[in-house]
């Protein structure tokens, strides 16, 4: 058995790797590393691949999730409602901007955002709604389109997990992850299901007047060179990462494919134990999906329930299976996010999945004995403990 990694960047280069040469090289030769031709055909390739009219390319996702809200024109003091239980980039150009955050809990099987918190937070300076795609799998953005109309509100899709999942509607339609939204943010960092070899994100949006202002945030507020029409930042996908994800592109959804088929080997290894809870899926789906896309596993999360999860956490790394805890402290304890607005009562799953959560091996280049050896390593430990 070879060594079992977190994420195996190494193997995947290593099958592609004629492709994302020549296609790097291309770069190098033709010497367009600012918004050369392949971060155009990067961008066409993937507005196709999403079905979305407009695709963005920006430095990073954090970058993306900004520029996003820059663009809708929130302006200090404007409350955006997102989830407690995520990563803090979400929150974090939420205060950059000057903006309200505020944090609500979120469903106990799908970790995505609440519903109901959602419809209790809102009041008269609420703007913006940001469902975080958890993990790889789409938030109820059926509901929270219907809520976002009633109360004339924003739905900024924090897309960095879940490109490449679809959502399914209650009439059976399907939209791709990013897609839904009045607009969307999402990172190509090098382990995201869909990753460059350094920094990347883009914005997707179908409305075109509002990505016409976004093309403009992204390069100094610049249509025309040296003419700044709006406020803007330094913020653009270079082209040799450009020419790295346009290589990737079409491996995506094989990519997708070979996590979900980790996720069921997984799953029905678990399945027979109490103490290990297995992610659930939503869009209609019984169980781990082997037909559809609804979820694309960025990050394979048990919940334990009944065992000490820092102690199994400890027992995996001895045994040289890597693991991680995503995330050990919810925003609204961290110091930078801290606020007296709330109350530890209006977060009971945040604070019982940050006690509970594990992450497994997740990539694209998982092999069925590491699958067997840490399946059996974890459920040894649960059963004697």
């Amino acid at each position: 058995m070879k060594k079992i990694q977190m994420v195996d960047l190494k193997g995947q280069y290593n099958e592609i790797k004629e492709v994302v040469n020549s296609s790097i090289n291309e770069v190098i030769e033709t010497t367009t590393f600012i918004n050369g031709p392949k971060v155009h055909q990067f961008q066409k390739n993937l507005e196709d691949y999403l079905g979305v009219k407009h695709v963005i390319p920006c430095a990073n996702g954090t970058d993306a999730l900004q520029i996003a809200m820059m663009g809708l024109g929130l302006k200090p003091g404007d409350e955006v409602i997102t989830a407690d239980f995520t990563f803090a980039a979400t929150v974090e150009v939420i205060a950059l901007l000057n903006l309200t955050p505020v944090l609500v809990d979120v469903d106990p099987e799908t970790f995505n955002i609440d519903i109901e918190a959602v419809k209790k937070a809102i009041t008269p300076n609420t703007k913006a709604i940001v469902p975080v795609h958890l993990f790889g799998q789409c938030a109820n953005m059926e509901a929270l389109m219907e809520i976002a109309k009633a109360h004339n509100l924003y739905v900024i899709e924090d897309n960095a997990q879940a490109i490449g999942a679809t959502y399914t509607f209650k009439d059976g339609t399907k939209a791709k992850a990013g897609t839904i939204g009045h607009v969307a943010s999402t990172s190509f960092f090098p382990s995201k299901n869909l990753g460059a070899y350094g920094d990347g994100g883009a914005i997707f949006t179908n409305d075109d007047n509002l990505a016409h202002t976004i093309r403009g945030i992204v390069n100094h507020g610049m249509y025309e060179r040296y003419h700044h029409d709006v406020v803007g930042v330094n913020s653009r996908l270079d082209s040799i990462q450009a020419a790295v994800l346009d290589a990737k592109l079409p491996y995506l959804d094989r990519y997708n494919k070979s996590r979900q088929h980790s996720a069921r080997r997984y799953s029905q290894a678990f399945e027979p134990i109490d103490n290990i809870i297995t992610p659930v899926t939503i869009n209609n789906c019984e169980g781990i999906c082997e037909t559809c896309d609804c979820h694309v596993f960025h990050q394979y999360t048990l919940k334990i329930k009944g065992v000490d999860r820092d102690a199994l956490v400890a027992h995996l790394q001895a045994n040289n299976i890597p693991c991680g805890v995503y995330y050990p402290i919810p925003l609204h304890r961290q110091k930078a996010y801290a606020d007296t607005r709330y109350n530890e009562a209006d977060f009971t799953v945040t604070n019982q999945l940050i006690k509970e959560v594990i992450s497994l091996p997740m990539h694209t280049e998982l092999e069925p004995d590491q699958i067997d050896f840490i399946t059996k390593t974890l459920i040894d430990f649960v059963k004697i403990n």
